[in-house]
């Protein structure tokens, strides 16, 4: 058993006789193990277990079920605060409320306000459920608080309110620590399960922060961000073993625009106090403004709702599989070596065991860090927190970092797809924001906009938040050094909702239009595709690979939410052969070809490793020779081409990062209108997600077709960030190719992004109602 590095640190605060603990029940008579044990995680069964005793035994825990995950398990949150606090929780949450927003409060109510509130503290972990540090660490706070008397304890309950969330993904702690517990002693132990673990989203379920897809999504949004609009946010994570021990913020460049200063601030101000007292303590290996940015609302959530958001990411193990590693096999970060002193990584960790043990100690440490000056610092937090709300209502925009802020966006009624339409307005109120009605015409740009017309004001408390999501981004050209290739963001770099959904927006220059009051909660839109929703006149199956991919989670989830029966399909189903018998069309979600032919390697067990190979190939190829259409999306699209063997080249091929490169953003693209896969497009400009995509030359026109191209002339950015777009001039986006008596259809983006893409959902939906028809 692994000795737990962060118990001596903690009986401090658990030691002192002043109060009784025998009551209280600890983390090992649950579990049967202390947190950090080498090779051992709970089941979620026995988190709940954990967490429902603690709030029967104790006063300052209040254990809460907001609702049931996509698998149907409970997802928790506990209310963290002295017994005073947590019995008058609704007086203090309506004292957060007027803090948070002016026009519930006065002038002469702030400071009363300010003395009577407290800095509200949401801590959020193991989203990510191969990230195993997050099953535990919860346990190792709750205890802590729920049981110690030191006079920091204290302070911490009597200056805060914390909603402890001990998992974000409950199906996921199940999922990782099943395939854990079953390969131990195995060549696949400490090994990623060859499942997605979030049913849907896998990785992505850190990505859905505005468009509010999953339960759990909405869980902590409808129950714990709306209700509260925590001042911190601590979001638990880990990340890679070879750099790094742990990062705290400050982030690195770029700082999305929409953000508030203050609060970017905060952010830099706690997380380098957080890092002070790590080092002080004497963990090494530190990491801050490096590794990861502030763009995207997408993982930003609280940033755009007057939270600042630490984010801790600690090294891994293999899962609670201890590993040694060497000093001079330590790498590098963005932003850092870490092998070098760095202003940013002052303290080298100089190698050796890690386990399971080190990470709850890291993360436990972090989190203990942040809610200690959280609680000291109480009223600068709420003065800053009032100060947030007042800027957000003045004239002149203080929290913006962009010239020409828009007074408004006006979202036409009259749209061709009011699913979009609705999809949009619901999405945005999910996220506080206040929409409301024109009450005369509205003119924008030589178009007219009748009376009666939505109209986001840009001038409300989360109008910074409406902005971004509303217009299109501009990603700053960074580069690594003077010269040289462009800098990688953490994740992608678009996030313009009227083009990902196909909705005409426009924004409102100088004077903001008249409105009467914020309209009623638009319900969440009944999604549809005529033909196919609720239907089987189409047979469709969906690849299924162990190679977990989270674009074919999101597959199944647009067909699932539109009602569209469909089978899923794994390696040894493809490779049986005879598909034409049971199905019309097949759809490859994005996956490179390595991926879908060679699949998993051999520490992996026979029953999963192995991929299509050449018979789940070869009957790929019979199924579309034999009259069977196959959809291939994004990087699938190049298994398609060399296993059929089509006259497509992809023009991207061996272009180096310094010559093109898009790493997320929204391209235009343009109809072939003469094609039927097309006409269900609504999109008033059409875009098409691309990020590390192909881009196709058909090279025999007698037996391919394009759908979608590229503009002729131009730079086809339409949102995010793209170097090089005039190697797509005229070039294919998505092409029809005859195989025998079949079609293959590439798509040389991704389709469904994220569950997100309405304007383009059509190019699947029309694709898959010609098959078999043709």
């Amino acid at each position: 058993m692994q000795r737990l590095l962060f118990a001596a640190a903690f009986l401090g605060a658990l030691s002192s006789p002043a109060e009784p603990q025998g009551t209280v029940p600890t983390p090992v008579s649950v579990l049967g193990f202390e947190p950090g044990t080498d090779k051992r995680l709970p089941t979620w069964k026995q988190v709940t277990d954990y967490f429902t005793a603690l709030d029967k035994a104790s006063p300052r825990v209040s254990v809460r079920t907001l609702g049931k995950t996509v698998q149907g398990r409970p997802f928790l949150v506990a209310f963290i605060s002295d017994p005073s606090n947590l019995q008058n929780l609704e007086r203090l949450r309506q004292v957060q409320r007027k803090l948070m927003d002016p026009t519930l409060r006065t002038a002469a109510e702030r400071e009363g306000l300010i003395e009577q509130g407290k800095t509200v503290i949401l801590i959020t972990s193991s989203i990510h459920s191969t990230e195993v540090g997050g099953f535990l660490t919860p346990f190792v706070i709750a205890d802590r608080l729920a049981r110690g008397t030191s006079a920091e304890v204290r302070s911490i309950l009597q200056n805060t309110i914390i909603m402890l969330v001990p998992s974000q993904n409950p199906d996921g702690v199940d999922i990782v620590g099943n395939w854990y517990r079953s390969t131990l002693g195995t060549p696949a132990e400490g090994s990623s399960p060859p499942d997605l673990y979030h049913y849907y989203t896998g990785h992505d379920n850190n990505r859905d922060w505005y468009a509010f897809t999953q339960p759990e999504t909405r869980y902590t949004v409808d129950s714990l961000y709306t209700p509260w609009n925590p001042q911190i946010v601590n979001d638990i994570h880990q990340q890679g073993p070879n750099a790094g021990r742990i990062f705290i913020p400050p982030y690195m460049d770029p700082l999305e625009p929409n953000i508030d200063p203050v609060l970017t601030a905060g952010t830099n101000a706690l997380g380098m106090e957080m890092a002070w007292r790590l080092i002080a303590e004497g963990k090494t290996g530190i990491a801050t403004n490096a590794s990861y940015d502030q763009w995207s609302p997408a993982r930003q959530y609280s940033l755009n709702h007057r939270g600042v958001r630490i984010l801790t990411e600690t090294a891994s193990a293999r899962l609670a599989t201890s590993i040694n590693i060497p000093f001079q096999a330590l790498g590098t970060g963005r932003g850092y070596d870490a092998k070098v002193v760095s202003w940013n990584f002052p303290a080298l960790w100089r190698g050796g065991n890690w386990g399971i043990g080190n990470i709850v100690d890291y993360q436990s440490s972090a989190t203990w860090a942040l809610l200690a000056a959280a609680a000291r610092d109480r009223r600068m937090w709420l003065e800053s927190y009032a100060t947030l709300g007042d800027r957000a209502l003045a004239d002149n925009a203080p929290w913006s970092n962009a010239p020409g802020v828009p007074a408004a966006f006006v979202i036409a009624k009259d749209q061709r797809d009011t699913q979009a339409r609705d999809r949009l307005l619901w999405t945005l109120q999910h996220g506080q924001v206040e929409i409301r009605e024109t009450t005369a015409p509205v003119s924008v740009d030589g178009r007219a906009y009748p009376a009666g017309s939505h109209v986001v004001l840009v001038k409300q408390n989360f109008g910074s938040y409406a902005k971004a999501l509303l217009e299109r981004q501009a990603y700053p050209d960074l580069k690594e050094y003077p010269g040289g290739p462009p800098k990688r963001p953490y994740d992608v770099t678009a996030h313009t909702l009227p083009l990902l959904f196909g909705v005409d927006v426009a924004a409102v220059m100088g004077t903001a239009p008249a409105t009467g009051g914020p309209i009623a909660a638009i319900p969440e839109p009944k999604y549809s595709v005529a033909g196919l929703s609720d239907a089987r006149t189409r047979r469709i199956a969906i690849y299924k690979s162990y190679t977990a991919s989270m674009d074919e989670g999101w597959t199944r989830w647009i067909f699932d939410v539109n009602r569209i029966p469909f089978t899923s399909l794994v390696d040894r189903d493809i490779k049986a052969g005879n598909l034409n018998a049971k199905f019309d069309a097949i759809i490859i979600p994005d996956q490179s070809a390595g991926a879908i032919t060679r699949g998993l390697p051999n520490a992996y067990p026979d029953s999963v490793r192995g991929g299509l190979g050449e018979a789940g190939t070869k009957a790929l190829v019979d199924f579309v020779e034999q009259g069977g259409t196959l959809l291939t999306f994004n990087d699938a699209s190049l298994f398609a081409i060399e296993a059929m063997k089509l006259p497509v080249k992809n023009v991207l091929e061996g272009v180096k990062n310094t010559d093109f490169y898009a790493p997320g953003s929204i391209l235009a693209a343009e109809m072939n209108q003469n094609h039927p896969a097309t006409r269900g497009v609504t999109a008033p400009v059409l875009g098409v997600w691309f990020e590390d995509s192909p881009a196709f030359e058909i090279t025999d026109p007698s037996r391919a077709t394009a759908i979608l191209s590229y503009p002729a002339s131009g730079n086809p950015l339409l949102s995010g960030w793209l170097l090089g777009g005039q190697r797509l001039n005229g070039k294919a986006a998505m092409v029809e190719a005859t195989v025998g008596k079949g079609k293959v259809v590439l798509y040389g983006f991704r389709p469904q992004y994220r569950g997100q893409t309405n304007a383009t959902y059509p190019l699947i939906w029309d694709a898959i109602g010609r098959a078999a028809t043709q």
